[in-house]
């Protein structure tokens, strides 16, 4: 594993990694071909919670890099910290400016039709030797076996990228990754949920009162509250009685050790 390890989240590995670090993780995987690099945030640790296959799945993951304050708060909680929060927001020119740099090319898949080409024409225009060699939407028939879900997995194939990033929320995209991620033949695929959104101008992020603090999740839900109001009211007390209820086991558990 990367030299920072990984903390353990109710049940989940999460690299203690840097977006400097990932950047070089990715660049190895790149030249190793078919890398797997999840993120993950509170929401993403409640559906892995009920899902052992799913969780397996982030188990085996190349890098699992933290989206979220309230993953940055839990392993505090937890006794430990991770370094850095990497949200794709912020981070998504970055990763651009490193594709271009190293001539890596991109296939972008998600979000609803258009949003991703738009996503992609921004991108080239701030980036104008970024290779972009496929988009395609996330409106398809997901099921394994399906001829849409076959034409898409054969485009991607033929496309070859370095880099495949996908946009399709959670869990659909790591359901679909784990599925069909041993066929892409990318070099490495990552997992961007709303990524297309952001960087197509169509979804805007809150004050950066609220963003910089910790509080993505309001700034979210203020601007999305219909769709997002039980992921984050009822989402994240759950959260937090999770990694509560893992500290105190942790904390038994360690007691019991020094008494025997």
């Amino acid at each position: 594993m990367r030299r920072g390890g990984r903390v353990g989240v109710l049940g989940v590995g999460v690299d203690r990694i840097t977006a400097e670090e990932l950047h070089a993780e990715i660049t190895r995987l790149v030249r190793r071909r078919d890398g797997v690099v999840l993120n993950v945030n509170a929401h993403c640790l409640n559906l892995l919670h009920e899902d052992e296959g799913l969780r397996d799945f982030f188990g085996a993951a190349d890098v699992v890099f933290c989206d979220g304050a309230g993953v940055r708060l839990a392993a505090r909680m937890l006794g430990d910290r991770l370094p850095a929060r990497i949200t794709y927001a912020d981070w998504l020119p970055r990763l651009a400016a490193l594709a271009e740099e190293r001539g890596f090319s991109l296939f972008f898949l998600g979000a609803r039709p258009g949003v991703a080409r738009e996503a992609s024409a921004k991108l080239r225009a701030s980036h104008p030797d970024l290779r972009i060699v496929g988009v395609r939407h996330g409106f398809f028939d997901h099921r394994a076996g399906s001829p849409e879900n076959e034409a898409v997995v054969a485009e991607i194939k033929a496309a070859r990228p370095d880099v495949l990033l996908l946009g399709l929320g959670m869990p659909l995209q790591e359901r679909w990754l784990m599925e069909n991620h041993r066929r892409l033949g990318v070099g490495v695929a990552l997992t961007g949920g709303a990524v297309f959104d952001y960087a197509s101008g169509g979804l805007q992020r809150g004050p950066r009162l609220l963003t910089d603090n910790g509080f993505e999740w309001l700034a979210r839900l203020l601007v999305e509250p219909r769709r997002l109001w039980r992921r984050y009211l009822l989402g994240n007390p759950l959260f937090l009685a999770r990694v509560l209820a893992q500290r105190w086991r942790e904390g038994v558990g360690s007691r019991k050790t020094r008494k025997t």
